[in-house]
């Protein structure tokens, strides 16, 4: 982006007198003093430190500008400054004017699970045509949002944006923000369903993503999904899912370690590939292939695209261990359907060692945690995963129950402060010939076990 501080100012509504400062040009936008580029607009937002603290810093590191809160003291003398009610409104604010300004189409993407792996799957599809601009990273908050479309070139043309939630109203909010062309919901799952208490009530808090919709919009869901059924109402949508109900299902699928091959109703001669594991991957194509065929790409270059779609690290990610191992790293995060989905297709995989589980807490589970983290066994079988390990507090009654199913030796538990345990027991254990599979969510660290048994560091 370039835009001169006057008008920063004017969209955002600075209190103060920027007349000294308003030709300054600023070339991008961040909220990290410690990782900005120079030319940046430094936006102090309060979390665990007042980013008010870090303005300095922002200005070594070559910010030209920052905004500051009204009601905040010692506002700097020496620096250009923009004067805001509250920076995050602002910050907020400059991105939907920028959104405006650049006017590209928007495609929103939400869902329990899926929808990191349905964006960079619809991103692929639509590069292949536009010029296309992605969530990186999770930024897919209040925060991360308005980062996304900020960082966009100003020859974007399509917008492919990111949307995650904890909260009612949070969809709500960010879906008025980036007021999608086309809105998209993988599935609804148990995801926060501590904060939610029932699939409901979570279904009802993805269907906000609408509510930026524009006029013409289209929204394209999940449609093996009966509490979406029941919600779309009148909105113009295109479903996809198993069912032959659904505007586009596969025919066939043929599932690997590697990759996912599958054929549609749309176009029954052609096989699609997808270069990850799991039957359940082919949905998130499905909801990619909807939104080209939006935007008018013809199947022959979609099916180049998600042959060839980079996958974000830490999902369902193959790796080798120190030993020679091999390592299906999913470590990013972690839901019920996600986990039992990995396991199913996981017990399956041809080795010549052991399947070796390494499953740590699902988060974010409330009262159902017990009985969610318990409903995992159902895809632990001593025949065809060997041996378990089991890292977490929440975990604990998945443990219990396995104990009737395991011998003591092929079962392990280690509580949430005892990684270094659970690192020592791998490496004693594990064999060159050995699969591995690690699934937990990211608030478990897991990727530092990954590291640990390639012998590298995480940063």
């Amino acid at each position: 982006m370039k835009m001169q501080l006057d008008e920063i100012a004017r969209v955002t509504g600075a209190k103060n007198d920027i007349e000294q400062w308003a030709t300054i040009e600023v070339t991008n936008v961040a909220f990290d003093a410690r990782q900005l580029n120079a030319g940046a607009l430094f936006v102090p937002l309060a979390g665990t430190r007042d980013g008010h603290d870090f303005v300095g810093q922002a200005k070594e590191n070559g910010a030209v500008a920052t905004f500051w809160a009204a009601n905040h003291d010692a506002q700097p003398t020496d620096f250009p400054v923009l004067v805001v009610t509250d920076p995050l409104a602002a910050y907020q604010k400059l991105a939907m004017h920028y959104l405006q300004k650049i006017n590209p189409k928007v495609v929103a993407i939400t869902g329990s699970n899926g929808k990191t792996t349905t964006k960079d799957m619809t991103a692929a599809v639509l590069g292949s045509q536009y010029n296309m601009h992605k969530t990186q990273a999770n930024f897919n908050n209040e925060i991360g949002v308005p980062q996304t479309i900020l960082s966009m070139e100003a020859n974007t043309e399509i917008l492919v944006i990111e949307m995650g939630m904890d909260r009612p109203g949070q969809l709500k909010a960010l879906s008025e923000l980036a007021m999608p062309d086309v809105a998209v919901i993988t599935m609804i799952g148990e995801a926060h369903i501590e904060f939610f208490k029932t699939r409901d009530k979570i279904a009802d808090a993805k269907m906000e993503i609408t509510d930026g919709l524009k006029e013409d919009g289209l929204l394209i869901y999940a449609g093996d999904e009966p509490l979406l059924n029941e919600r779309v109402g009148e909105l113009p949508t295109e479903a996809f899912g198993n069912l032959t109900t659904n505007d586009l299902y596969p025919l066939q699928v043929r599932a690997g370690e590697t990759e996912t091959s599958f054929k549609l109703n749309a176009w029954p001669e052609m096989t699609f590939t997808i270069p990850m594991m799991g039957a359940y991957n082919v949905n998130n194509a499905l909801a990619a292939i909807l939104v080209g065929q939006r935007f008018h790409i013809k199947p022959e270059l979609m099916k180049k695209a998600l042959a060839n779609f980079e996958v974000t690290s830490n999902r369902t990610e193959w790796l080798v261990g120190q030993k020679g191992e091999r390592m299906l790293s999913d470590v990013y995060n972690s839901n019920p359907t996600a986990a039992k989905e990995v396991l199913h297709n996981f017990s399956h995989f041809e080795t010549d060692g052991r399947r070796i589980a390494v499953l740590g807490d699902m988060l974010e589970l409330g009262t159902a945690s017990k009985k969610l983290h318990e409903s995992l066994a159902q895809e632990l079988d001593p025949t065809m995963i060997q041996e378990v390990f089991l890292f977490g507090d929440e975990i604990e009654p998945l443990y219990v129950t396995l104990k009737e199913r395991y011998a003591p030796e092929r079962l392990h538990y280690f509580n949430r402060h005892e990684q270094t345990q659970l690192i020592a027991g791998l490496q004693a254990q594990v064999q060159p010939d050995d699969l591995i599979v690690l699934k937990a969510s990211h608030g478990l660290h897991l990727e530092k076990v990954v590291a640990a048994l390639q012998d590298t560091e995480v940063n």
